[in-house]
């Protein structure tokens, strides 16, 4: 296998865009077979990999936002936890803000919400909701007021 510092740049780039698009094919998926619920999971890595060669710190944490969405959609806590905190990391690391921030906020509640976390995830839907009103784009916004409708903490 050819060292990934040996692969064009460009070829890199469209890996990680093709393979970020193909996790959202299967995200957007009414029912997945146990094999499409394996190839979310690592088309998610792979596409995070081919970002971490090219790409800036935002599309760092757009990668570790992907991969949370992935492992919650899969109910896998612990991996969903833990990309989230890495979202939220690199965004406060990078000084990076707007949706990028508010979709890291996203990503805790949702993975909070799965690992039975009510209360955390009520936390980080309020985090979210309050950056929601510091995004520039009416449509960025929109989006992340949608997904965060999509959340339900349990009791507790």
């Amino acid at each position: 296998m050819p060292d990934a510092a040996l692969l064009d740049p460009a070829l890199q780039r469209q890996l990680g865009v093709d393979l970020f698009n193909r996790v959202w094919t299967l995200l957007e998926l009414n029912e997945r077979t146990p094999e499409q619920d394996d190839e979310l999971v690592h088309a998610a890595h792979a596409s995070a990999y081919h970002w971490r060669q090219v790409g800036a710190p935002d599309n760092f944490a757009r990668s570790e936002w992907q991969c949370s969405r992935a492992y919650a959609v899969l109910g896998r806590s612990e991996p969903a936890l833990s990309h989230a905190r890495r979202c939220l990391e690199l965004c406060e690391q990078h000084g990076i803000g707007d949706w990028d921030l508010g979709f890291a906020y996203e990503a805790l509640a949702r993975a909070c919400a799965v690992a039975g976390d009510g209360g955390e995830s009520r936390r980080w839907l309020a985090r979210a909701e309050e950056q929601a009103g510091f995004i520039a784009d009416t449509d960025d916004r929109e989006l992340l007021l949608r997904d965060l409708a999509t959340i339900i903490p349990p009791s507790g």
